[in-house]
């Protein structure tokens, strides 16, 4: 695995997580594929999986898990029994980029990452780098000149032969001049945006109520977060990202997006944890008027971290048995999907069947 925002709080989650779970140390909670249907589907076992990645922060890994532990993100103690395994994934990280002041052009920087990708497969003798994007996410492009960084690390994915997954909702690969790019590849790839929060219980109520009959009038919520994703969605442009894969959610499932706004707030005291509140009002038999409310409070590294190691998992069994473009059936894990169902339980329906279908190629 190859993770993009190396030293950030779900990379290091899932560094920390991979090491504890393949010795034994905590179990699998929140991990998909480790439940029955994923049996014998020819995923790489989590203690084959190797870490690396580019990242412009510089904290070493021990150091921010120690870090999410002192939270309460990670369990004591746990930093100091995965120590050797945070070490090792640290000295695989390489900076990233474009840092402040550097002149290098875009295909300059995508050949250094790409050659950085090359060089971490060769030196662990892997069979295949898987590369996930969970850094922080970057406002909407609009220098047409330049491609954003989510790209620049996508088009060096591409060049260097590795399966690609966007965890957020950041351009990535959906920038229109790496269409044909990734078309040409024969490559997988899935994304983009996690869904790990208010966005999952969104898509388990919108069916609901569609199924139900039961119009939606309005749907407001709001956001309160702190930590890197807090500081990065301050930006209203960063925010206006991350608000458009939570919008299609409702407006796939229920045929237009209802009124309401959402607001993300960032509130740095909080660190890694997150309160989501949803406002829904809908009308009832008879014109009644109604009303539901939710509140999803969680921490967001302990709720993406099994979900990366799920589809970097999924994704180099889709390209070790030559599946290649979009892997629509993983959109159970995104809020913007590339095609496939919108409401949850259809989505795990069409997941279960990907993994019969990686079963079939065993």
């Amino acid at each position: 695995m190859w993770l993009i925002g190396a030293r950030g709080s779900v990379a290091t989650t899932a560094v920390v997580g991979c090491a504890a779970v393949a010795a034994g140390l905590q179990p699998a909670t929140g991990m998909v594929t480790e439940t029955a249907p994923f049996a014998d589907s020819g995923l790489p076992a989590l203690g084959d999986l190797v870490f690396g990645g580019h990242d412009t922060a510089t904290t070493p890994l021990p150091k921010r898990a120690e870090a999410l532990a002192a939270e309460g993100v990670l369990p004591y103690g746990l930093p100091d029994a995965v120590r050797a395994e945070l070490t090792a994934a640290d000295d695989a990280i390489r900076p990233g980029g474009p840092q402040p002041g550097d002149t290098r052009g875009d295909e300059a920087l995508i050949d250094a990452f790409a050659h950085d990708l090359d060089a971490f497969r060769r030196n662990h003798d892997l069979a295949r780098v898987v590369v996930v994007n969970v850094a922080s996410t970057e406002p909407v492009p609009t220098d047409g000149d330049r491609l954003p960084p989510s790209s620049l690390y996508a088009c060096a994915a591409l060049r260097a032969g590795c399966p690609y997954v966007n965890f957020t909702p950041s351009t990535g690969l959906h920038h229109p001049r790496l269409h044909a790019e990734a078309a040409r590849s024969g490559l997988p790839y899935a994304g983009r945006d996690g869904k790990t929060g208010q966005t999952l219980l969104r898509s388990v109520l919108a069916p609901m109520f569609a199924q139900r009959a039961l119009p939606v009038r309005a749907w407001s919520g709001t956001n309160l977060l702190g930590g890197g994703d807090g500081a990065a969605l301050a930006d209203p442009a960063a925010a206006t990202a991350k608000n458009a894969g939570k919008a299609r959610v409702l407006a796939d499932t229920l045929g237009e997006l209802p009124d309401g706004d959402l607001h993300i707030d960032n509130v740095p005291a909080l660190g890694d944890w997150k309160t989501a509140w949803d406002h829904v009002a809908f009308d009832g038999f008879l014109g009644s008027r109604m009303v539901l409310q939710t509140i999803w409070q969680g921490c967001d590294s302990a709720l993406a971290a099994p979900l990366v190691l799920d589809l970097a998992r999924l994704t180099a069994r889709a390209h070790e048995t030559g599946l290649t473009g979009p892997l629509t059936e993983l959109g159970f894990y995104f809020k913007d999907p590339d095609g496939g169902p919108s409401g949850l339980a259809d989505q795990y329906a069409a997941l279960t069947g990907f993994a019969a279908r990686l079963r079939e190629r065993s």
